[in-house]
């Protein structure tokens, strides 16, 4: 099939079609960055079309694409099939015109990082004669990073501009040398780094320290996910871009930073709808989520039940369903297994059937777990035993406070979702009073939607509590603003008129003024969850609220017009 030039060719003459049809034919020397000849040719035509023309022209010299613009840019056309692997670049030079004396502009080099490109090289046209223009090549490359983990020096590596008797460069020889340099770097993080390697970005018009706060959050969760953070971005902006969330050309330092740091994997701090992913991931060849998705993978990681298995399940396909419109890359952490084709259905339709069929399936046993949970309250309201609920932000140290109570062995770290699982136990306080505690998944701002409706079984733990112990995290210097989240998902959740007591953790990590200044907001205790010791004065107050509620409900029974406590 006869290749035709891309982009702006309508209105011009025969002529002028069939000398670009004629470019295809042309071959370029492997260590040329363009020969004169043909570099005068594109001078001369795009003087006669007032157009820029552009080439891009593989490691063989041959033209692979000819593209024609207006008299300012070229867009480039799809060159997915020319696919990047770690440590490489495009395979594909871009030479085009410049219909003045103009050296390369940003747009050329936002081109450059974000296609990934060998070179961007431009032809400027600087007068002479209406037949034999005058030129000077503009060029430029991408700069490997130092090895470390971090940008060393510019982005891209900006050449001399060369004449026509200058323009054998030793092409091959320097993308070689490029190449192996990306290559060397790529192998030495592998060895030392086996897990994700991510960018962690995020574009708001908050204040700079709630973004600082929110962007150390965001770290916190990659590292619960076992991801390496390599570098962080933080962009303000007023307004954020529709399409891609932040600019094209922040957009394209992303690419170059991702080239020269290793990393396979940017994570958006912001929720990304199904269009600003696509759009994103047509731009760069790495991995693309955003904080939900992120969540969900933790989520994934340490569900352990067949109830957390089935939730999780749950909120991913929930998440995924309205983005299966995106690429592959975008969606590699959570599709797995989704897919296949078969006669009368595209991939697309039938990846959106099996979604739904399987969503389906998850909601019937999710409603025979919620049906299995009833029946557990029934045994229990038999008995008469109040109920506790922990709850707070995740990494409080809710299951430590767990433990410490019951004498249990719950798993703990320090690391965001470590518990998943919902924990149950059976306690005894000083009173002769016996009580269930029971542990829940952390909450967290901004709590994802998905899972709100997956984990509603979990949270229905929460609705049959008599009692709330908030665990607060003294030491974390958002604490206020993680109170301010944890109440706002009670009072979503319909539960804001359950009594609570406060716990003030790790008062043994926070400086004397952080812990007084949070019993004296919260009306808290203050304790140390790991530490037996200090939990006195807290259950001295549960005792006392469960033995209110006790009596409450025992006039309640005899006398239900009484209402209040």
């Amino acid at each position: 099939m006869k290749k035709r030039p891309h982009g702006n060719t309508g209105g011009l003459k025969a002529d002028h079609l069939r000398r670009l049809d004629n470019l295809y034919r042309r071959r370029v020397p492997s260590s040329f960055l363009v020969t004169p000849e043909l570099a005068r040719e594109l001078c001369l035509l795009s003087r006669e079309i007032r157009r820029q023309i552009g080439l891009l022209i593989d490691r063989q010299g041959v033209v692979a694409h000819v593209i024609v613009g207006t008299d300012s840019a070229i867009v480039i056309p799809d060159i997915s099939e020319y696919r990047t692997a770690a440590g490489r670049l495009r395979g594909l030079k871009c030479v085009h015109t410049h219909l003045g004396p103009d050296p390369l502009t940003a747009d050329d080099i936002t081109d450059l990082s974000l296609l990934r490109l060998d070179i961007m090289a431009a032809v400027a046209d600087t007068g002479g004669p209406e037949e034999n223009p005058r030129y000077r090549v503009y060029g430029a490359h991408l700069l490997p990073g130092n090895g470390e983990g971090g940008p060393s020096g510019p982005s891209c590596k900006v050449l001399d501009p060369l004449g026509h008797a200058d323009l054998d460069i030793g092409c091959d020889g320097l993308i070689a040398s490029l190449e192996d340099e990306l290559a060397q770097a790529g192998a030495l993080r592998e060895a030392g780094q086996k897990s994700d390697r991510a960018i962690l970005v995020s574009v708001t018009g908050a204040p700079r320290a709630a973004a600082g706060a929110s962007l150390t959050e965001l770290s916190a969760l990659a590292a619960s996910a076992d991801i390496a953070v390599v570098d962080t971005v933080l962009q303000f902006r007023k307004k954020t871009d529709a399409r891609f969330l932040l600019g094209r050309g922040k957009l394209g330092e992303l690419a170059v930073l991702a080239l020269q740091t290793g990393a396979n994997l940017l994570v958006f701090d912001q929720e990304l709808n199904p269009s600003q992913i696509r759009s994103i991931t047509d731009q760069v060849d790495i991995k693309v989520i955003d904080r939900t998705q992120l969540i969900l993978d933790i989520f994934a990681q340490r569900a352990q039940s067949m109830e957390g298995k089935l939730q999780v399940a749950h909120a991913q396909l929930k998440y995924l369903l309205p983005r299966l419109v995106t690429k592959n890359t975008a969606m590699s952490r959570l599709t797995g297994g989704i897919g296949g084709r078969g006669p009368g259905e595209t991939k697309l339709e039938i990846n959106r059937r099996r979604v739904r069929d399987q969503l389906a399936r998850l909601e019937k046993q999710l409603e025979s777990i919620k049906k299995q949970r009833r029946q557990q309250k029934a045994r229990r309201d038999k008995r008469a035993l109040p109920v506790i609920s922990i709850l707070g932000y995740t990494n409080a140290g809710k299951s430590t406070l767990l433990n410490t109570l019951s004498k249990s062995g719950v798993a703990t770290a320090d690391r965001l979702f470590m518990t998943l699982d919902p924990a149950s136990r059976r306690i005894r306080f000083p009173r002769e009073m016996d009580v269930i505690l029971t542990d829940t998944v952390g909450f967290i701002q901004n709590l994802p939607k998905e899972l709100m409706v997956a984990f509603r079984a979990t949270l229905e733990e929460l609705e049959r509590a008599d009692l709330f112990i908030h665990v607060v995290d003294a030491a974390n210097p958002a604490a206020e603003a993680q109170i301010r989240s944890v109440e706002r998902i009670v009072t979503e959740l319909g539960l804001s008129l359950t009594p609570m007591v406060y716990a003030v953790n790790k008062a043994d990590r926070a400086t004397p003024e952080q812990v007084e200044a949070l019993v004296r907001a919260t009306g808290g205790v203050p304790v140390s969850a790991n530490n037996a010791a200090t939990l006195g004065p807290l259950i001295d107050r549960l005792a006392d609220r469960v033995g209110q509620i006790v009596k409450h409900n025992r006039r309640l029974s005899e006398n239900p017009v009484i209402s209040d406590y």
